[in-house]
């Protein structure tokens, strides 16, 4: 097939939905596919395109399985200010159209287009590209937007939310397939289709993430990394992962309050990253430590003796983190402070790699944590069953061929 990629970030940028895309489109192109990427210059890390990247709004380079399309993405610090991340979304949504519309050839017929969300605006463009390109248009939705921010108050004007209600509605209804991540989010999805979308076929597919198990095939032991940032020898817990507004890091910062025994450790950056270190200035045994290549990532994940994954009440049904399955990899139990009855949860029981408690319950989560560390042939036993799980259940080439499917006529269903 040819295929035209529409995301906000890929490799080289470190952002989680980059990984993920990345490793999508390497699946499909060891099964043959040409495939044509368009996306922004890498900016996530710094909120700022990379120095080595500015002088130009759109890059093209040809690649062996294609080419990649990089266009400027107008980034901005302040997740907050609606106006000017609109502003951007626009820029760099134009951008990307111009860019998809020439990709791998000035309106050459391509199979597929696949479009990425968020940003909603993606949407709309993927759909136009795909009956320029006449071919078929998949939705692939990572986070439910506007849902995921409304419930966390990073969204709370009305009529933004009703645009962006009607946006995601749209681009739902246009689509020929929209793939989610859990059957949590396809409900989500399904109960905003309208019956005349259905009739015309629009098809709702889940199709969870994946580990790149090569990253993992050796067991790191996490030793560099903590003799780096001066962890000690002893019991580490650890938050690997973006610092948003979505995740209960209150929670992390009340666990080290409570246990001054344990290293907690924060690994990542984003928009809390200013709130957690004031935090961590004040208390001794709380780490916060800034994004690591991915090359880095499974000695520092082995680094911790267990991790965690806090979700604020009500956001389990509109995303699933994806830095579970990674954990799992790395051989790592799991704490979730998520929604009972969700796709972690679910996971986890499956596995048998990890612990569910309610969301932003600080005691039932230390309460687990005493437990875990007490109990090391436990942590050991859960971190094998969830390195057993991922090899068989989320490799990169099962999650490659569900998208071959979704992307050929061959829908799955």
């Amino acid at each position: 097939m040819n295929i035209v990629v529409l995301c906000p970030h890929f490799a080289p940028d470190t952002a989680p939905t980059g990984t993920v895309m990345t490793g999508i489109v390497h699946g499909l192109a060891e099964r043959g596919h040409e495939i044509h990427v368009v996306t922004s210059l890498p900016w996530y890390r710094e909120h700022a395109v990379d120095s080595a990247w500015t002088g130009r709004l759109m890059r093209t380079e040809r690649v062996e399985w294609g080419s990649i399309t990089r266009v400027h993405p107008f980034p901005g610090n302040d997740k907050r200010n609606l106006l000017r991340r609109a502003v951007g979304f626009v820029g760099f949504t134009l951008l990307a159209a111009v860019g998809a519309l020439r990709a791998g050839g000035p309106l050459r017929r391509v199979d597929a287009v696949l479009a990425m969300s968020p940003p909603l605006t993606l949407g709309p463009t993927g759909w136009f590209v795909a009956k320029a390109r006449r071919g078929r248009f998949v939705f692939n939705v990572q986070d439910v937007f506007p849902d995921a921010a409304v419930r966390t108050g990073a969204l709370s004007n009305a009529r933004v939310i009703a645009l962006a209600e009607r946006l995601e509605r749209l681009s739902y209804r246009m689509a020929d397939v929209v793939t989610v991540l859990s059957d949590d989010l396809a409900e989500n999805v399904l109960s905003k289709l309208p019956r005349s979308a259905k009739k015309q076929g629009t098809e709702v597919v889940v199709i969870p993430n994946f580990v790149d198990m090569t990253l993992f095939e050796a067991a790191a032991t996490g030793e560099s990394y903590r003799a780096e940032f001066g962890l000690g020898s002893g019991p580490v817990v650890m938050y690997a992962g973006n610092l948003g507004f979505s995740q209960s890091l209150d929670l992390v910062v009340k666990l080290a309050e409570a246990r001054p025994h344990l290293t907690v450790v924060i690994n990542g950056d984003g928009t809390a990253r200013a709130v957690l270190q004031t935090d961590a200035d004040r208390l001794p045994n709380l780490h916060l430590i800034g994004y690591q290549p991915v090359e880095r990532l499974p000695e520092v994940l082995a680094a911790a003796d267990i991790h965690l994954v806090p979700l604020k009440a009500g956001l389990g049904s509109v995303s699933v983190p994806s830095k579970t399955y990674s954990i799992l990899a790395a051989r790592r139990p799991v704490i979730a402070s998520i929604d009972r009855g969700t796709a972690i949860e679910q996971l986890l029981n499956e596995s048998g790699a990890g612990i569910v408690v309610d969301p932003d319950r600080p005691d039932m989560l230390i309460e687990a944590i005493d437990a875990l560390i007490a109990d090391e042939p436990r942590r050991a036993s859960m971190g094998n069953a969830g390195h057993s799980w991922v090899r068989e259940h989320a490799s990169p080439e099962t999650a490659a061929s569900m998208y071959e499917r979704v992307l050929s006529d061959r829908a799955a269903g």
